[in-house]
């Protein structure tokens, strides 16, 4: 059974050529073409399809709401951003409207006929450039995690420690500082850390990959 495309783009040229590319391939029809998102509600109503080929930036309503509604009224239907914008807000905010992946429109032909099936596999497909920016991004959320307790490097030494399960005066010991001046550190991780044991400095640090398990 041939794959059903709703395709919703506002420029009728660039809709033209979606029609001569998907003719070009076996197993799939363009189903539904729409004007804008609003367009595409109601002509989903009317006829089955698969997938969702989505634009951003039309008008009456733009893509990432449509993404939004379609995902809400048929959770199981699956979404593809199929724009020129390659902005880190448009990327999130379609993901997070439910988009399942994400390709520019400068991407070849194939490379979008491959990001059709692999999200009816279960995938989530982007383009290079996209898929590099998340990945940056994500990473930039890990470090900030990090750099936001603060921790001097003599208190990551002494969480080290409390990991290995040693107590002040070990630790003291190791790092040749009395006991007392361990503890004063320790308080001062657990304000950092909002915690209040050393169980749960622990399991933040380990978490957080501020020290090693």
């Amino acid at each position: 059974m041939a794959i059903r495309v709703a395709l919703a783009e506002d420029v009728p040229q660039l809709a033209k050529g979606m029609v001569q590319k998907f003719n070009a391939f076996e197993g799939m029809t363009l189903e539904i073409i729409a004007s804008n998102g609003l367009d595409l509600l109601e002509k989903i109503k009317e006829k089955e399809v698969d997938i969702v080929l989505m634009d951003i930036n039309m008008p009456v309503m733009d893509g990432i709401e449509a993404t939004r509604k379609v995902r809400k009224l048929y959770p199981d239907l699956k979404i593809i951003m199929h724009t020129v914008f390659d902005e880190d807000d448009k990327i999130f905010e379609s993901i997070l409207a439910g988009a399942s992946g994400y390709i520019l429109k400068d991407d070849k032909p194939a490379r979008l006929i491959m990001a059709i099936e692999d999200v009816l596999e279960g995938g989530a497909p982007m383009s290079t450039s996209i898929a590099s920016k998340v990945l940056s991004f994500i990473k930039g959320q890990a470090d900030e995690k990090q750099v936001e307790f603060n921790l001097t490097k003599r208190e990551l030494q002494i969480l080290q420690h409390i990991g290995k399960g040693q107590n002040y005066q070990q630790i003291a010991d190791v790092l040749f500082i009395s006991p007392k001046t361990v503890r004063n550190h320790i308080e001062k991780i657990y304000k950092k850390l909002q915690v209040h044991n050393k169980v749960d400095a622990v399991t933040l640090a380990i978490k957080n990959n501020l020290i090693s398990s």
